[in-house]
């Protein structure tokens, strides 16, 4: 039976650290020049609905890696762009393809797609989750950390797609979280509620980003306005006053505390350039780790 990425939800603590697993052993081979075609003769299709670099390169190296071949669809220029149903999509593209990932705008396109699609499906990106890029920051975290367990995880910004997937990680993964949102711009209401009724850690919406960054062992931000809500820009400025993540911010956490950014990132905006750029980020190992577990997901999927 096929299973798709669409959440993190949707699996066990168990399953993912076998992601976890999986990642660090391909890592390993991927520096050391062993080759892992896990994947040989296999073809993924990835459909791009909102423009990317990190999703893009990212899959499209990983897949090769694995000894398959990666296809780039811009959904604008395919037959779903001129309105195709996505179930009449999903139908063909699964003949013709091993694997489906979607960076898109809705949850309910990577969702129904799933639902018709003979082949798994991963979520790329929505509106509503970022799963592979919560599972690229934790395992970021367990190279520089040594686990998840026991640490305490600050979001400081919007309640957007990054947040509601670190709530449903703090959820099965055990790990207390704090959100320090903008009245207005909370999490999904619907995610939080899934999280507290799955876990006994912590998981805390607060207004004062000092109350998120105080002990916390690691920080992470998002930029305010995401694709699609450029026109919001002034407005989110004013009311995300006070939550950039700063020096000020991260003298409140603990004093090996590390600091992630999924990217792209405004720097002067909701992360300072001395911080992004400081001893303190783990930005750049982040954005690495895209490849490594993505390529885990994809070989634990479609193998």
């Amino acid at each position: 039976m096929k299973k798709d990425f669409l959440a993190l939800s949707q699996f066990s603590k168990a399953e993912l650290d076998a992601i976890f697993s999986l990642t660090k052993e391909l890592k390993h081979k991927q520096k050391s020049g062993v080759e892992h075609h896990l994947l040989k003769g296999k073809t993924l299709a990835m459909i791009f609905e909102k423009s990317s670099t990190r999703t893009r390169i990212s899959f499209e190296v990983g897949m090769y890696q694995l000894g398959g071949h990666p296809l780039f669809i811009n959904g604008k220029d395919s037959q779903m762009g001129r309105g195709e149903p996505i179930k009449d999509s999903a139908r063909v593209i699964a003949r013709y393809c091993d694997g489906v990932m979607i960076r898109t705008f809705a949850q309910k396109t990577v969702e129904d797609f799933a639902k018709y699609a003979s082949v798994p499906i991963i979520n790329g990106l929505t509106d509503l989750h970022h799963p592979c890029q919560i599972m690229a920051d934790l395992f970021t975290v367990i190279e520089h950390k040594g686990g998840y367990q026991g640490l305490k995880f600050a979001w400081i910004g919007d309640g957007n797609n990054m947040a509601n997937t670190w709530i449903e990680a703090a959820a099965i993964f055990g790990f207390d979280l704090t959100l320090a949102c903008p009245i207005g711009y909370d999490p999904d209401p619907n995610v939080l509620e899934w999280a507290r009724t799955h876990t006994s850690a912590q998981i805390v919406i607060t207004r004062d980003p000092k109350e998120a960054a105080k002990d916390a062992d690691v920080l992470s931000t998002d930029v305010w306005a995401s694709m699609g809500q450029e026109e919001e820009q002034k407005i989110r400025e004013k009311a995300f006053a006070g939550f950039q993540l700063d020096e000020e911010l991260l003298d409140l956490a603990q004093g090996n505390a590390m600091v992630l950014h999924c990217l792209p990132a405004h720097r002067g905006e909701e992360i300072s350039e001395d911080v992004l750029e400081g001893p303190h980020s783990a930005v750049w190992d982040e954005a690495e780790n895209r490849l490594h577990v993505q390529k885990a997901i994809m070989a634990t999927l479609m193998k």
